[in-house]
């Protein structure tokens, strides 16, 4: 089978497109930057090519030609700093394309992310587990967008019978990561650099995964070919930043993480209690223990700079 993934040049695409040969699937990467990623240790079995989501004609056509039978859609632009027009373009209308592309050449199962953004802040819900049932509370330019990226889904599922999954990723991490919700990511690696960094609450609370268990559960979803819900939120470990930055010490000793205040950002933290039961009942994934996900960053970063890794 053939894989069509939008998208699957940046940072967790190139994490799933090695997943999915793995398992025996040939993939067709559209990306309006093909060259920021080197797919060629798998020869004929992934194919990249430039296009634009933005673009209906861009979508259904490399769609149609890959002979794909199952569609993943990760592109999309974090964070809020985008005009609103072009933000438009690539979260909304670059999801439809897809949506629509999918029907048009009846494709099997169509998998999309969706965020953990949707869901707005923590206190919203009181310290209880926030479920895929619960009201969207998200209220700036990419959580909007992506409940309307749900919204749309369940559309095309209603009117045309298809299979749509969305994957709402919690806060996703990694030492390529530099897009979105990145300051859980920079109290790994800056220290991991050598180098100072200060946040503004001790306490601020976040729920983060690691990249490489994300793009398991992408390719887990999309090998599936009738998953019994439409959106499934992955959860992930929640820490707060004072916690993380402690752990980061147990590794770096003289890491130079600093704080403005030790309390006053649990308040304004986003969603960090996440139920995935839907996703572990029915897929069955495990993430590894976050301390080994921590260090892994770590020795990633080193190997960078030339470091020798430091031993677990």
């Amino acid at each position: 089978m053939t894989v069509f993934v939008v998208g699957g040049t940046g940072f967790i695409g190139t994490r799933v497109i090695p997943l999915l040969v793995a398992r025996g699937e040939s993939v067709v990467c559209m990306d309006i930057n093909p060259h920021t990623a080197n797919f060629s240790a798998f020869e004929d079995k992934v194919k990249v090519t430039r296009g634009d989501v933005t673009q209906f004609d861009d979508v259904i056509n490399q769609m149609d030609a890959s002979g794909a039978d199952r569609v993943m859609n990760l592109s999309y632009n974090l964070g809020q700093d985008l005009p609103p027009h072009l933000a438009t373009k690539l979260n909304i209308i670059g999801m439809d394309n897809c949506f629509e592309a999918a029907r048009i050449l009846k494709i099997k199962h169509t998998v999309y992310a969706s965020s953990l953004a949707v869901n707005g802040q923590q206190k919203h819900f009181g310290d209880r587990l926030v479920t895929e049932d619960d009201l969207h509370r998200g209220d700036y330019q990419y959580a909007m967008h992506k409940s309307f990226n749900e919204f749309q889904a369940k559309d095309y599922v209603a009117k045309f019978g298809m299979t749509i999954t969305g994957i709402r990723p919690a806060n996703v991490t990694g030492p390529d990561k530099v897009r979105g919700s990145v300051d859980h990511v920079n109290c790994i690696t800056r220290p991991a650099r050598g180098e100072p960094v200060e946040f503004p609450f001790a306490d601020a609370m976040r729920c983060p995964i690691h990249v490489d268990d994300i793009a398991e559960v992408f390719v887990r979803v999309i090998m599936t070919d009738k998953p019994a819900h439409q959106i499934y939120s992955s959860g992930g470990q929640v820490i707060s930043m004072g916690d993380l930055a402690a752990m980061v010490r147990g590794f770096l000793p003289d890491a130079r993480i600093t704080f403005a205040q030790q309390t006053g950002g649990k308040d304004s933290s986003g969603n960090y209690l996440i139920d995935n039961t839907r996703l572990v009942s029915e897929f069955g994934v495990q993430y590894r223990p976050y301390r080994e996900r921590v260090l892994q960053i770590i020795n990633a970063v080193r190997q960078e700079q030339g470091l020798a890794p430091i031993a677990g």
